[in-house]
């Protein structure tokens, strides 16, 4: 009894000791360390996003980008030309620096030059930047350049408490947690969602935007990263079209091109 009683103070004492990772996993294994890392950033990110909804909540309207027109020095704009008119949208690369830099690049290189609106859901939202042009296809800037920005399969999402999926706001779509790519949507729907959110867990300012339409079962889900600042009358368009059982227009839709208005700089 005495042995394993040393041995175990033995084993507390190597495992407590600074620098003791080496040691757990010559005792333990590699997968018991690297799951007992990955549970403690996970821990630790989860906190971090509590502390920054804290925050959120108690900020004013004017903390919020989506609740403005004006286009900020640290936001970019672009003007969507579509064979149904032109969208312009602000981006937010403040809070969102992945997918904006990845739409941005996409569009000085004409990436969605021509390609359909392959997803359209009248009250609900209007998808594009597929060339496949059937929801299948895409691939993000980043593919190749950074495996720890993409895994093979698309950048990590960046979800943000000063951004939601309002009426006119531009999200990332995506197959999947950290899958995205090219594709986006805008969500459309009209319907006031309001009532249904709690103020422990959205800011009023944002649930007062709620109460102009939006998509709120998508928060968390996907990357927002712009918001509609003029042509939503087009985006309703699009969405009214006719569109065949896989929610595709039987006329194609287009975007004839997309204009940089006000680029951004990254580091």
């Amino acid at each position: 009894m005495k042995k394993w009683g040393v041995l175990s103070l033995l084993l507390v004492g190597l495992l407590t000791l600074a620098g003791c990772e080496s040691v757990e996993r010559a005792l333990r294994g590699d997968d018991y360390v690297d799951q007992k890392i990955a549970a403690s950033s996970s821990q630790a990110a989860e906190e971090k996003a509590q502390k920054e909804l804290q925050k959120a909540l108690k900020a004013k309207a004017s903390a919020f980008p989506q609740l403005t027109d004006t286009v900020a020095k640290d936001e970019a704009e672009v003007i969507m030309t579509t064979s149904l008119g032109d969208i312009t949208i602000k981006l937010f690369p403040k809070y969102a620096p992945l997918a904006v830099e990845n739409f941005l690049t996409h569009a000085k290189e004409g990436y969605y030059d021509n390609l359909t609106f392959h997803r359209v859901i009248n009250n609900f939202i209007v998808q594009s930047g597929d060339p496949n042009g059937d929801g299948s296809g895409g691939k993000s800037i980043w593919k190749g350049k950074d495996k720890s920005i993409d895994s093979g399969n698309g950048f990590k999402n960046e979800i943000s408490p000063y951004l939601y999926n309002i009426r006119g706001s531009l999200a990332m779509a995506n197959k999947g947690e950290d899958t995205n790519g090219s594709q986006f949507y805008i969500n459309q729907n009209s319907t006031d969602n309001a009532s249904s959110l709690s103020t422990s867990k959205y800011p009023k300012a944002i649930i007062d935007a709620y109460k102009k339409g939006g998509n709120p079962d998508l928060d968390g889900q996907y990357t927002v990263f712009g918001q509609v600042i003029s042509g939503m009358d087009v985006v309703d368009k699009i969405a009214q079209v006719e569109t065949d059982d896989s929610n595709k227009p039987k006329t194609d839709v287009t975007i004839k091109s997309i204009k940089i208005v006000k680029d951004y700089q990254f580091d």
